[in-house]
């Protein structure tokens, strides 16, 4: 991502500090809920059941499996803000009780990163001589945490507005009422995965029609097993 490099654009955004990144909640909803509502497309199709239980399983699925989903992920994130202050609070004890030991590991983290001598001294000096910026050095360091734990409400909302959205693209074509439907539900189900990838690919070092064909691909995989299921659940049920 390009920024400016001035002084003063530099010196604001540092102070900003990192903006949290809900991309991974947004492609994570979208791709789950193509699949799974285009599974549910496949599997009534398979299994040549009428357009309309189609749609109430559509619909049933988009709004439960959506929440579902949702509020899975916005449990996670919140044990991810819970164990970042758990560990918060364990490193300032350890702190206070054993300041010496905390030390040491501020100077083997920095000395493993190359730095030696006075250098290596001072930069213990300055680390430990400010008890929250020692905290979080050991948090990031140590622990490999980020520093500020993402909202979950908006992972939550980023998961649930991305499947609601991708997850209706399949069942259009049976609320709107077309002729061969399940033909249009493929190809529009197709360009929403293909689209999802190479959004993902905007910030992966893969070309936007790698990552676009690669999501395709595993998308298909998924159609293409639940219509199979539904057509043998169909043969087994005559």
């Amino acid at each position: 991502m390009e920024h400016d490099h001035s002084p003063e654009a530099i010196e604001r955004r540092l102070a900003r500090g990192p903006d949290a990144s809900y991309l991974r909640d947004w492609i994570y909803g979208g791709i789950d809920g193509a699949v799974t509502t285009f599974a549910v497309v496949s599997g009534v199709v398979g299994a040549e059941l009428s357009s309309t239980v189609i749609v109430v399983l559509g619909l049933a699925n988009l709004l439960a499996d959506g929440f579902s989903m949702a509020a899975s992920n916005y449990s996670g994130t919140k044990a991810e803000q819970d164990q970042i202050e758990h560990l918060r609070r364990v490193e300032h004890r350890h702190i206070e009780e054993v300041p010496e030991g905390e030390r040491e590991e501020i100077r083997q983290i920095f000395a493993h990163k190359g730095f030696e001598g006075e250098t290596l001294d001072r930069i213990v000096e300055v680390i430990s001589s400010d008890r929250e910026r020692w905290v979080k050095t050991m948090l990031t360091e140590e622990y490999g945490l980020p520093l500020e734990a993402r909202s979950e409400w908006l992972a939550a909302a980023s998961t649930f507005s991305a499947f609601l959205v991708c997850g209706a693209v399949p069942l259009l074509p049976y609320l709107i009422g077309l002729d061969h439907a399940f033909g249009l539900s493929i190809a529009a189900t197709a360009v929403v995965f293909f689209l999802i990838g190479c959004g993902r690919g905007r910030w992966s070092v893969s070309p936007w029609w790698k990552t676009g064909f690669g999501t395709l691909a595993v998308g298909g995989i998924a159609a293409m097993l639940a219509y199979a299921v539904g057509h043998a659940l169909r043969a087994l049920a005559g």
